[in-house]
């Protein structure tokens, strides 16, 4: 097994073994929780109960991500451009959209977002080999479209839903040290940082939760890097 693994191709062979195991081992308990979300969702918001994306994956490669849908059917997303033109242009921590509060959300869904529970649906991603349990989130189309040769490399590894970026400060950082925290697990990834990485990323989560609740109790406030959300009217989560 090379470190950098650049002789063993997009999923080495440790890496897909790895998240096979993971996902065998962890199906008592992702499944029924699955169900119970899905079933959740069905209950308190009309619509479908996944919602699919389009986003890059390895070297480019587009593939349908998918999730738990969070927000309201026709959700309107126009602001996520707008907002991830700001992050590109400055050197503003990468605080999301949702953070304080989205009138966009179904009940709950900030909840599933700050957990990552929205995301167990990727898992059947990482089943098709699209994405792995580890690696760099994968961007949107036109998030892709701004990089330059330096920030594609971020995706010369396949996208994960947990990654170096997540467990380093994640809203905390910047957009670039975001793309440099990335650059880096896709040049040095091995089995051991896999499951540093598997290890941190609970305690992230937790902390993510806990500044979510903090930052709901904080009257928001609009900034360029931080702008109004507009009402519901359009379908899909943006982030």
């Amino acid at each position: 097994m090379s470190r950098d693994g650049a002789d063993d191709g997009p999923l080495p062979v440790w890496k897909r073994a790895l998240d096979l195991f993971c996902i065998l081992v962890s199906l008592p308990v992702t499944l029924p929780l699955g169900l119970a979300i899905a079933a959740y969702i069905k209950l308190v918001s009309p619509g479908p109960v996944l919602f699919r994306q389009e986003r890059i994956g390895y070297r480019g490669q587009r593939f349908w991500c998918l999730k738990f849908r969070t927000m309201r059917v026709n959700a309107d997303t126009s602001c996520h451009q707008q907002h991830l033109k700001s992050l590109l242009t400055s050197d503003a921590p990468m605080i999301k959209l949702d953070v304080k509060g989205d009138p966009r959300l179904i009940r709950g869904g900030a909840f599933l977002r700050a957990t990552g529970l929205d995301e167990l649906p990727q898992l059947i991603n990482v089943l098709r080999g699209e994405m792995s349990l580890v690696g760099p989130r994968p961007c949107l189309p036109y998030e892709y479209e701004q990089y330059d040769d330096w920030a594609r490399q971020r995706c010369e590894a396949v996208p994960g839903l947990t990654g170096l970026w997540q467990v380093s400060g994640k809203n905390h950082t910047t957009f670039r040290r975001m793309i440099e925290l990335d650059i880096q697990y896709a040049r040095t990834k091995s089995l051991w940082l896999d499951l540093r990485i598997m290890a941190k990323t609970f305690s992230a989560l937790a902390a993510q939760v806990r500044e979510t609740r903090a930052a709901v109790r904080t009257p928001a406030a609009s900034s360029p890097t931080h702008p109004a959300v507009p009402a519901a009217n359009g379908a899909a989560k943006a982030a």
